[in-house]
């Protein structure tokens, strides 16, 4: 996907950081593409990078405006048009997410082409998917999963891609949603697939490679939530997974943006093995990522060691300390042929 850098990050009003995940995440991945954020009153998420006009960042060289919010529905509130309008005439493209086309809304339509501007829908794609087939392909393949939407998971495919890598293996990041595909600048947005095709969506994203090749699958949501679930055992099934990484926010009770509580850490390790064997038999759990991000490192040390014996697998937290023992991990159980 070609969007012309850098960014200019648009939050809009967002109420809380985990709305505004897109946007992080492309900070915290990409920061070189990024010349600060443009937030309005109300907004309650930071991305710590600096607050700018349109016009002071096209000043700093922007050429494109990222719609950096995530929101449930992938709706584009009607309160931000005009913003989106005001930065098509000021001269720059507009990228989002969102499940919405920005050309369905004419106001943004007859900006983009009243001033010859490019409109990207990161979510929508135009490739022809087949139905999932569940043939064994060459290759080996790790997806992350969770106990929750927007737990880590990106962030630890992310990382197990970069430690990967650094080990000397051939490794390679799927991305499969939104965020993923802007920081990549490839993938497919499987929650925007129609549900017959989101299997055919995972095997088309991870084809038959060479025997000791990674394919490292961004998870999306949790077979646990009743939102999501959906989507999370399509894309299980196509990825066809020989390892899994359990995600999980050690400081949630209960799931987001609905009230079931959070399934253990076990649960999840149990029913991934039991549904992904349909296409894997031989799926298994390598280890756990916790994002620790709301504790202090006292806090955070004790609850990646307590976990980490409960479960009788390495524990970690990719940012905070590193994918290194999930790596480790897979090695040992993986070796290089």
């Amino acid at each position: 996907m070609q969007i012309h850098k850098p960014y200019l990050l648009f939050l809009g009003d967002a109420r809380d950081p985990l709305a505004a995940k897109t946007a992080q995440g492309v900070v915290d991945w990409r920061a070189e593409w990024c010349v600060g954020q443009l937030r309005l009153p109300g907004c309650n998420a930071d991305c710590r990078i600096p607050d700018l006009t349109i016009e002071a960042a096209i000043a700093r060289g922007a050429r494109t405006m990222v719609v950096g919010v995530a929101n449930a529905g992938g709706v584009l509130p009607g309160h931000w048009v005009a913003t989106i309008v005001a930065a098509l005439a000021a001269g720059l493209d507009v990228a989002t997410g969102l499940h919405v086309r920005l050309g369905s809304i004419p106001a943004i339509a007859e900006a983009a082409a009243r001033h010859g501007r490019q409109l990207h829908d990161v979510r929508i794609s135009d490739v022809v998917l087949p139905t999932g087939k569940g043939t064994k392909r060459a290759g080996l393949r790790l997806l992350t999963v969770g106990t929750d939407c927007s737990c880590g998971k990106k962030y630890a495919a992310l990382a197990l891609e970069r430690g990967l890598r650094a080990a000397g293996l051939q490794a390679d990041f799927r991305a499969t949603g939104q965020t993923g595909v802007l920081i990549s600048e490839r993938g497919i947005a499987v929650d925007a697939v129609v549900a017959d095709f989101i299997a055919g969506a995972a095997e088309w994203l991870s084809p038959a490679n060479a025997p000791d090749h990674w394919d490292v699958i961004e998870g999306q949501g949790s077979l646990f939530h009743p939102s999501f679930a959906g989507v999370s055992l399509g894309l299980l099934h196509g990825s066809q997974p020989d390892a899994f990484v359990v995600c999980h926010e050690p400081t949630r009770t209960t799931m987001r943006g609905v009230q079931f509580p959070l399934p253990t850490i076990q649960q999840v390790i149990d029913r991934t093995i039991a549904d992904g064997a349909l296409t894997n038999p031989a799926i298994q759990c390598i280890g756990i990522a916790l994002n620790t991000e709301a504790l202090d490192d006292a806090a955070a040390r004790e609850v990646l060691e307590r976990t980490g014996r409960q479960h009788g697998l390495p524990c970690v937290d990719p940012i905070r300390i590193g994918v290194g023992p999930l790596v480790d991990e897979l090695l040992r159980r993986f070796p290089r042929r």
